[in-house]
């Protein structure tokens, strides 16, 4: 398999790589392992890799889950509102993951050889089936088995995607077991200053595979046969799992998802040709739900000047976007210097600034991960309830927390109870309303698309398609309150909306008697949606 040059579709896809390539050791396309790098130099630019491959996922997420929507003064949207991909449509995902997964492999392989380095071996494990999730989740089948071999095999069998689900939960319990016999090795290498995701704490390592695990056994609703469904002492993580190597606002450094949407590091604007989605809105302006507390940490000038439009609606009254866009709040510690690309702002919300860490895995999807795995038997103990609240309040938190990563700028604890006050009477805020098991699973769904919205949006898009929640209507009369569908799109499924990616033209040219055919963005479903 052959790693090409990302194609950008300029002014749509955002792909963000500018982060990666600054770290990026691994230089020669068909070689799997970086013999010239130790693990530990090889850790910090893999992480990295990481969070810049996550804003491409973000941005990809954002188009499909509802998030965003095209804005006035840009047209030439085509696949973007048609659904009507082609080969050559975001396959920076591909390209990219594969490409970080050649490091995480070759930490693995230098780790087994030297004992003292499991808890390298660990990580990169952990990651491996972070990445291929992300694969699996986007493609289906993928190269899995004989897969980062380099020069040794080009042109790799596609694996089952559920045998590939089935063997990364697997590798996370593998990880687990590693981090426990390096804790009783001596002279362990610890990861130390490596770790720009956990700094070190193998405590949150462990969190962050069991979480993991809980997602993949969720995902695959009873479809795969997993070889062991339970989860270490360790627990679920309870924090934001985030990446943050040194951002700063620099040529290349600058933390991905501002880089792609609010400004470069020359202070100029970033993307301007999304603007918010009128569907996700209604969860916050009282169409809905009212949400002020976190609507006016997410959205600029919310709720009265935030402009959004339908996806796919393209005429003189759609709104253009703002300078930085309307996810770069500017509500800091100047918030009346802070709109500028020119200085260092800090700020709340999902564009916080140059040099915020960028999040993984957030404790908000961890919880309602395991609300949703209390409700379903998948955790024998657990309060629902409780986890749910607790899913909303990290939410609350995350988006009220400033750049540096501690300052909280207002209260998030006193507007989460104003925020269940003002909607008592809606079982997706209060709980105690949702009466079956399926209004239980809506309700947390829909509050995780909410908590998911522009911080890791693919994994709504994901949950959306597992679970078809929150509702979205596929209906002709609907407006953008009612569904996110294109109003141009060219899907033939009921909810007007398509079920995945081409695989890309790379794998069509250098890997074609492996690659699946007859792939319908519109028909092929990836093998746990519905």
């Amino acid at each position: 398999m052959r790693k090409l040059n990302l194609i950008i579709f300029t002014g749509l896809i955002v792909l963000g790589t500018s982060c990666k390539k600054y770290l990026d050791i691994n230089t020669d396309p068909n070689r799997a392992l970086a013999s010239s790098a130790t693990a530990e130099l090889l850790l910090p630019q893999a992480l990295t890799a990481t969070a810049a491959d996550l804003n491409q996922f973000n941005s990809y997420g954002m188009q499909l889950a509802g998030y965003g929507a095209n804005a006035g003064g840009f047209g030439a949207f085509g696949q973007a509102i048609s659904y009507n991909f082609s080969s050559t449509y975001y396959t920076g995902l591909w390209n990219s993951t594969y490409d970080n997964l050649e490091d995480y492999y070759a930490i693995i392989s230098k780790s087994k050889t030297e004992p003292t380095y499991k808890y390298f071996e660990a990580v990169g494990r952990i990651m491996l089936a972070h990445n291929y999730q992300l694969l699996v989740d986007t493609y289906n089948d993928v190269p899995y088995v004989d897969a980062l071999q380099g020069a040794d095999n080009l042109t790799p069998a596609y694996t089952d995607a559920k045998a590939v689900y089935k063997d990364i939960a697997a590798q996370l319990d593998t990880a687990i077991n590693l981090i426990n016999e390096g804790n009783n090795t001596v002279a362990v290498k610890q990861l130390g200053s490596s770790d720009v995701l956990f700094g070190g704490d193998l405590t949150k390592w462990k969190q962050f595979a069991n979480t993991l695990k809980l997602r993949i056994i969720l995902r695959a609703g009873g479809k795969v046969t997993f070889l062991n469904t339970t989860f270490s002492a360790d627990g679920f993580l309870t924090g934001d799992a985030q990446v943050n190597p040194g951002y700063v606002r620099d040529n290349g450094k600058q933390n991905p998802k501002w880089e792609s949407w609010a400004y470069t590091y020359t202070g100029t604007d970033a993307t301007k040709s999304w603007i918010p989605s009128t569907f996700v809105f209604g969860f916050y302006n009282g169409v809905k739900l009212s949400d002020p507390y976190r609507g006016g940490n997410v959205y600029y000038q919310f709720p009265s000047k935030t402009a959004t439009n339908r996806l796919g609606v393209e005429n003189n009254d759609v709104p253009p976007s703002v300078s930085g866009n309307f996810w770069y709040t500017a509500v800091g510690k100047n918030p009346g210097t802070a709109r500028s690309g020119s200085s260092t702002p800090d700020t709340t919300g999902v564009l916080k600034g140059p040099g915020a860490a960028f999040p993984v895995l957030t404790a908000a999807e961890s919880y309602f991960l395991q609300a949703e795995a209390v409700v379903r038997g998948v955790i024998p103990a657990g309060d629902a309830t409780t986890l749910f609240n607790k899913g909303i309040a990290a939410s609350f938190t995350y988006l009220y927390t400033m750049a540096d990563g501690t300052t909280i700028m207002g209260n998030p604890t006193a507007d989460v109870v104003s925020y269940q006050d003002d909607n008592e009477t809606s079982p997706l805020v209060n709980f105690a309303l949702a009466a079956s098991t399926e209004q239980k699973i809506e309700a947390i769904i829909t509050q995780k698309y909410i908590a998911l919205n522009f911080v890791n949006s693919q994994e709504a898009w994901n949950e959306y398609r597992r679970t078809h929640y929150p509702r979205s209507s596929g209906a002709a009369s609907a407006d953008g309150y009612a569904t996110f569908s294109s109003s141009v799109s060219e899907s033939t499924r009921p909810d007007r909306l398509p079920t995945r990616l081409l695989y890309p033209s790379s794998e069509g040219a250098y890997n074609t008697a492996n690659m699946p055919r007859g792939i319908s963005p519109f028909t092929s479903l990836i093998f746990w949606a519905l």
